[in-house]
Order: structure tokens, then sequence, then C-alpha cells
């Protein structure tokens, strides 16, 4: 696995999209619960939307409140079989650790679901409580996850994300970006069924993903966070020449 670059000076906080970064390969934890609450509607693409949203496509109506419940106990029933860690994550989470850069995880699943989500992950990583805050991609949750680690200067602050709408998020909080386009949402397999994809079908999903991000605006690309250490190192670079995000 390639290194992360070495200095605790290279970068003032780190902040990871949970499902589909550091955990559930494939961000499959929603998806999966809708297909199953809602079997009939399995074909609707609806992984690409917030929870209440993605609910509401499903049903072709407003969510009542025993619907959002159903789907709240669903998902943290969902969510106790997909807390397992991606590739790379717990390697970059020690070293920038043991750098002594601040991390925190975003979410945007019911709490309790993102809790059991967060079980795979160190005890010592917060994860930030955004109810309050705008929905993605409005910036609010990176600016109160920024506030929660005490960090003062946007200035080196780096998001890592497969999500979209969090990604532009960071990108609207003024942040560096990076993309993850095959463990993320836009790829939206699990990782034995990754995989197990041809080669030719992996590099499809994976060119059409890398590309959208980069459409974005996203300042990097990567598959997955085992491979996160040239893209810092990158980031670095662009930093020490005066580039800003």
């Amino acid at each position: 696995m390639p290194a992360l670059a070495t200095s605790s000076a290279d970068f003032t906080a780190v902040l990871f999209g949970l499902s589909g970064c550091l955990v559930d390969f494939g961000a499959r934890t929603l998806p999966v619960t809708l297909q199953r609450l809602y079997p009939e509607a399995a074909n609707q693409a609806c992984q690409h939307l917030p929870p209440q949203a993605a609910l509401n496509a499903v049903l072709g109506r407003e969510a009542e409140t025993s619907d959002l419940s159903a789907l709240q106990a669903a998902l943290q029933d969902c969510a106790n079989e997909h807390t397992e860690a991606t590739p790379g994550a717990l390697h970059v989470l020690e070293t920038l650790q043991r750098q002594g850069v601040p991390c925190a995880w975003l979410d945007e699943l019911p709490a309790t679901a993102s809790n059991t989500l967060a079980r795979a992950l160190p005890a010592w990583l917060p994860g930030t409580d955004t109810s309050a805050a705008r929905p993605w991609p409005a910036p609010d949750a990176c600016w109160q996850s920024l506030s929660a680690l005490k960090v003062n200067n946007l200035e080196g602050c780096v998001l890592i994300s497969g999500e979209p709408r969090l990604l532009q998020a960071g990108l609207n909080a003024g942040l560096w970006t990076v993309g993850l386009a095959a463990c993320g949402p836009l790829c939206g397999q699990a990782q034995a069924d990754w995989q197990a994809l041809p080669a030719a079908e992996r590099d499809h999903l994976r060119a059409q993903a890398t590309l959208s991000l980069y459409r974005l605006g996203v300042h990097s690309v990567i598959d997955q966070l085992a491979d996160l250490g040239p893209s810092l190192a990158d980031l670095v670079h662009r930093r020490q020449k005066g580039e800003k995000p």
C-alpha cells in the first residue's frame, strides 16, 4: 500500500464520508434496505438520493411517519450486515492519527444506522451530529464537523468521499476533495460483487465514475482508500505551489 504523506503539517484536518468510503464498500446500506422494503421498486435508481428523498421516490409520494419509522428500523438491521471497513481505511486512519491530523466522518443515514456502521472503525474517530445542518450539497455539515474538531482555518482541510453530493458540499465549503470511484455509490457494488465482475466491466464502471467525479470538480480521484497515498502527496505538492481548492 502506498505510504501517506509523512508530515502532520501537510494537512489541517481530514473529513471522510462514512458509507462507501470508510465502511460499506459500494454504499449498499440504503439501496439494499429499500429493495427489501419495496421489492417492486428494486430497479429505481435511488442510491444517489438522501434517505428520505429516496424513500419518497420509491413510494411515489411524500413519506409518512410510519414509512420513515419502518425505513429507520430496516436501515439499522441492514447496517449490521455492512459493518466492515473498506480496503485501506484502517491503515489510513492509523497513519493520520499517528501524525496528529484531526479526523472525523460524516454521514446522512439516521444516527443509529451510522453509528452501527462506524463500529468497524477506531473508537477515537468521531462522527459529527449534523442533523440540524442543511443537507448536502450545502457546506454546513463540513463546517460544523471542522468546528467540532476545533479547526479554525480551512487551509489544508481535505474531504474524502465517494458520494457526489458530499463532495460538492466539500467544494462549496472550500475544502480540498478526493473522490472515490470504485468503492462509492457511483459504482454501487459490494466488494465481493465488484471483484467478481469481468475486468472490462470493472474498467467501464470505474471510468464512468471517475469522469463523473472530475466533472463535479473534485481535485483528485482514486478507486479506494488503499490508493490514497499518491493522491495526498499530489495535493501537498499543489498546495506548496500556491494552488487553492
